[in-house]
């Protein structure tokens, strides 16, 4: 008798160690790119803004737009069609220098399915770095745009809580939702 149950509890012990790595491989996790628009193919310049073409996580296109001293990320190979359009933050702004990739294996294989970016943002009155907003955008074919905003420097752990609102992206409507704004919030 005891040598069936000892026998049984390695079978289930196994079934155990089979599930695990199923598991883990449908989660989510990050890849990390560099936004330095020095390593960027300009589109467009002129006296109003620019466009940039940047490396995004292993060849996914990604956009770069500054205008009136304001930041936008756009994403996929038809960004006009895919994205929400210029979103920023009011405040005058600059990128981080990283983008945080969030991927999800649902499909089977590592995909894009969100980003989360630091804006630095200027103070109202005189223009020195204020704030630092974590900004996290949905990536969603026809349906790219920010889901969610996280004062960086009023959130101990504000890269938690972006990653947490980055992994329920593909549950926003961009013609429909509000941009949330997670704990604390005094960036601008």
């Amino acid at each position: 008798m005891r040598a069936k149950v000892v026998k049984t509890l390695g079978f289930v012990a196994m079934g155990g160690l089979l599930i695990a790595p199923v598991q883990a491989q449908s989660g989510f996790t990050s890849a990390y790119t560099d936004l330095d628009l020095a390593q960027c193919l300009v589109l467009e310049a002129d006296d109003f803004g620019a466009s940039w073409s940047c490396p995004g996580y292993k060849g996914f296109p990604l956009m770069v737009e500054e205008g009136d001293l304001r930041f936008s990320l756009s994403y996929g190979f038809d960004p006009d069609e895919n994205s929400a359009g210029f979103q920023t933050l009011p405040p005058f702004n600059r990128l981080g220098e990283k983008l945080e990739w969030r991927l999800s294996n649902a499909l089977g294989r590592w995909f894009p399915i969100a980003t989360i970016v630091r804006y630095h943002t200027a103070h109202p009155e005189t223009g020195e770095d204020f704030g630092q907003v974590l900004v996290v955008t949905q990536i969603q074919e026809g349906n790219s745009c920010h889901i969610a905003y996280v004062d960086a420097r009023a959130n101990a752990n504000a890269n938690e809580l972006a990653r947490q609102a980055a992994d329920k992206a593909g549950d926003f409507d961009c013609a429909t939702d509000e941009v949330e704004i997670i704990g604390a919030f005094e960036a601008y």
